[in-house]
C-alpha cells in the first residue's frame, strides 16, 4: 500500500535533475505551530545519540527520537531504533502529512535543533528499509532553519562545482522527497553562527518489511 490519495493543491514542485522534490508552504495542523512544537519538546523523551561517521564514534549534533509501528525499527550510522508507539498527536500529525502528501507512513525521525549550535551534516536517507525509491516527508515546527541539498557524487569523481541548493523551511512547511532524489542528492542542516531558537523537525517514512 503506497499511495492513499491523490496529492493535495498548493505544492511546489522544485527543479533539480535527478529528483522529485515538493514544498508546500503551510500544512494545517488543527492548532497553532507554537503549542504543537511546545507540546513536543515537552512529552517527547529526547534522546542525544552517538553514530558513526566514517567509522568514528561521534555525538549528534542534536536530539532525536523514533516512533512508529511495532515493527517499524529502522538502522542508520551505527544505531539500530526500536520504535516508540504513537502518541495521539503524532499518529494526528502523521494523518495530516499522509492526507496532503497522498503517501502512507509507518514510522517518524524527529529531530530537536535546540539552538543555533545544532545541525545536520549532509547525508542520503538510502538505508536499504525505506526500499530504492523512498518517500520522506519533512514536517518543519519553530525557527526557520535552511535545508541544504547538492549532487552526489561518484567515488572518485572531481567534486561538484555548482553550490548547494539552499531551502528556508519555516515553521508549518512541509518538504517531501520523492522517486530516486535519495539516489542523486544528499541534504542537510548547517549550523548557524547567530543565535536562534528552536526547532523540530519530523520526517515521515515507510519502514519496509
Amino acid at each position: 500500500m503506497q499511495d492513499l490519495f491523490a496529492p493535495a493543491d498548493g505544492f511546489q514542485a522544485l527543479v533539480l535533475e535527478g529528483a522529485d522534490v515538493a514544498y508546500l508552504a503551510r500544512l494545517d495542523l488543527g492548532r497553532p505551530d507554537h503549542e504543537v512544537l511546545a507540546e513536543l519538546i515537552d512529552q517527547v523523551p529526547w534522546r542525544a545519540e552517538r553514530i558513526v561517521v566514517f567509522g568514528r564514534e561521534v555525538a549528534q549534533p542534536r536530539l532525536s527520537a523514533w516512533y512508529g509501528d511495532a515493527d517499524a525499527a529502522y538502522t542508520y550510522s551505527g544505531l539500530h531504533l526500536r520504535p516508540r508507539p504513537w502518541t495521539p498527536l503524532l499518529a494526528d500529525l502523521k494523518r495530516r502529512v499522509e492526507q496532503a502528501s497522498g503517501a502512507a507512513f509507518n514510522s517518524v525521525l524527529l529531530n530537536y535543533y535546540r539552538d543555533h549550535r545544532d545541525g545536520m551534516g549532509f547525508h542520503a536517507d538510502d538505508e536499504p528499509e525505506l526500499g530504492p525509491r523512498p518517500t520522506i516527508a519533512s514536517l518543519s515546527l519553530g525557527e526557520r532553519r535552511v535545508f541544504a541539498m547538492k549532487r552526489r557524487v561518484a567515488r572518485g569523481a572531481a567534486p561538484a562545482t555548482a553550490p548547494p541548493l539552499r531551502i528556508p523551511l519555516d515553521s508549518g512547511s512541509l518538504l517531501l522527497m520523492r522517486g530516486d532524489t535519495q539516489r542523486h542528492w544528499l541534504h542537510g542542516v548547517a549550523k548557524r553562527a547567530r543565535p536562534c531558537g528552536p526547532r523540530v523537525n519530523l520526517t515521515f517514512r515507510r519502514i519496509l518489511r
